[in-house]
């Protein structure tokens, strides 16, 4: 298989999700919108957007909780729970993705990839919303963490590694981050920390200075 994949949150996630498995696939970097790219992605997720999974038969399986579900279940692996904790876990993705990772996702399309990409000022309104949103969120999840090292059982889950999708990303959305000893506990994974050691896969551009110091 081979996974199609940038530096972004979401295919960082599945290249991350791959290698704490070490998954059997291949991985390549892409750029579905670069000049000639277009066509060969659209056959494989007409939304052009990473990550893409592609099978021995061909066949794409695209969305990074799509792909993780998938290379789970290959490498027989309980890191997507099955059984009675798949319900605890599809629970915390759901929470997650409309709560705390929205709310990161939020401060850092302003701060970071608007910034990398030249598409527009900052929105300091979207700023605070997202600021207050995860400050919210983060009270429910703390109280949660305060009492297990995991969102789901005794060991490290996709949960966790979903729940914190922008976190990587913090140097752009400077998100209060100082008191999370589960984060740091994901840190000490080392397909978490680093998913692309020793790959081929160009940083992304940087944000501008300017706007980092705006923000001060």
């Amino acid at each position: 298989m081979k996974l199609y994949f940038s530096r972004n949150p979401n295919p960082r996630l599945a290249v991350a999700v791959a290698r704490y498995l070490d998954a059997k696939v291949e991985f390549e970097f892409a750029s579905p919108f670069a000049a000639g790219q277009m066509e060969k992605f659209r056959r494989l997720n007409p939304n052009l957007l990473l990550p893409i999974l592609v099978d021995d038969e061909g066949k794409s399986l695209w969305e990074a909780d799509a792909i993780a579900c998938r290379l789970s279940r290959d490498a027989h692996s309980d890191f997507w729970r099955s059984g009675d904790d798949e319900p605890e876990m599809i629970r915390w993705l759901s929470w997650g993705k409309e709560h705390f990772a929205l709310a990161c996702d939020t401060v850092h399309f302003e701060r970071g990839t608007k910034q990398r990409y030249g598409i527009g000022p900052i929105d300091q309104k979207r700023v605070e919303e997202g600021l207050n949103q995860f400050h919210t969120a983060a009270a429910i999840l703390d109280a949660v963490l305060a009492e297990r090292q995991w969102l789901v059982g005794n060991s490290v889950s996709y949960a966790d590694f979903r729940m914190a999708t922008f976190l990587p990303f913090n140097d752009a959305a400077r998100l209060p981050l100082d008191d999370y000893r589960w984060y740091r506990r994901l840190e000490d994974i080392g397909p978490w920390r680093d998913p692309f050691k020793g790959m081929d896969a160009p940083e992304l551009p940087p944000v501008p200075q300017t706007a980092v110091a705006d923000q001060r």
